[in-house]
């Protein structure tokens, strides 16, 4: 025998485990953002648009948790429309008023809202 238990990997709580440190490891990058100077706030949305984590109010995370994500979607297709082999990998929108950032990941966008003045 090879010592090698191939059943381990699939043991009920092994893939639960990995999501709980994926999940805190998540957290504390989250705090870490938050935490920057000028940051206003940061809302994790899912791949269809809704936002699972969030340090705003309920009517501005919807708000631009479903915009965001439309501005997301159509600048990605751009990007592919111009080169099929190319991906989005970052947003960056500065206005008057903020700077929205956009990561895009396969599962998830995370937005970070900032005081452009202050950053």
């Amino acid at each position: 025998s090879s010592g090698i238990n191939a059943e381990w990997p699939l043991r009920p709580g092994y893939k639960l485990y990995f999501e709980f440190i994926a999940m805190s490891e998540v957290e504390e990058t989250l705090k870490r953002i938050q935490a920057h100077k000028g940051v206003i706030g940061t809302i994790v949305v899912n791949q269809e648009g809704i936002p699972i984590r969030t340090t705003l109010d309920n009517s501005t995370t919807v708000q631009y948790s479903g915009l965001y994500h439309q501005l997301t979607a159509k600048a990605r297709s751009t990007v592919r429309d111009i080169d099929p082999q190319n991906d989005l990998t970052f947003l960056r929108i500065r206005s008057k008023k903020h700077e929205i950032m956009v990561a895009p990941d396969k599962e998830y966008l995370l937005i970070v809202i900032q005081n452009p003045t202050e950053s």
